[in-house]
């Protein structure tokens, strides 16, 4: 296999240990995915500065929901050298705590840098481009 090939595949493989930790509730595994000073945006109406910031930020958010599940679409992946950028399209179920028989489901695009750090890619800047959200009543 090529090393480009398992740059790609272990690309990949952050995003989606990013989604299955914040639909586990694994926030070990989700900081492990971003590098100290990762940038996040589009998250809310400020943008967060490091890994350990993000991570307290979204256990706080997933407060306000029951069970997530995050679907991530294919990825167009660019490598160069020890930085890449893939752009994903995800949707993402959230059945509401204190409303059980409502969902909110967002449509969005994931625009995600990377570096390779001591031989692991790790995301450097996450921005959530929102395409559309709904909220439902079963």
């Amino acid at each position: 296999m090529t090393n480009d090939l398992i740059d790609r595949f272990a690309i990949q493989d952050v995003l989606t240990r990013y989604a299955a930790a914040v639909d586990d509730r694994d926030l070990d595994m989700y900081r492990e995915c971003f590098a100290e000073d990762a940038e996040i945006l589009g998250f809310g109406s400020d943008s967060v500065i490091g890994a350990d910031a993000w991570t307290e930020e979204v256990k706080n958010k997933l407060e306000a929901f029951g069970a997530t599940q995050h679907l991530l679409g294919p990825q167009i992946i660019k490598i160069e050298g020890d930085l890449a950028f893939t752009r994903t399209d995800v949707q993402a179920l959230h059945y509401i705590k204190d409303r059980p028989s409502e969902t909110l489901t967002l449509w969005a695009v994931y625009l995600t840098n990377y570096r390779r750090i001591k031989r692991e890619w790790k995301i450097i800047r996450h921005e959530l481009v929102r395409r559309g959200a709904r909220t439902q009543a079963d």
